[in-house]
């Protein structure tokens, strides 16, 4: 369940950085979900990693901006 959600958050996000929105980004994360099971405990750190790092850099962003 969790690597569903981690994989639909890789999806949103990489899908913002396109801009476009759109079937892109939906596709990727269902991919990140199949990567991450097959990797188990690693790739599961990995995707929630990459998450948190663009949601730093994104607040970070904001708060410089004020």
């Amino acid at each position: 369940m969790i690597g569903r959600i981690i994989g639909a958050l890789v999806g949103r996000e990489m899908d913002r950085r396109d801009g476009s929105g759109g079937l892109k980004g939906a596709a990727i994360g269902a991919l990140s979900v199949g990567a991450m099971r097959r990797m188990g405990p690693l790739g599961l750190l990995l995707g929630g990693g990459y998450v948190a790092k663009k949601a730093y850099d994104r607040r970070r962003e904001a708060k410089r901006g004020l």
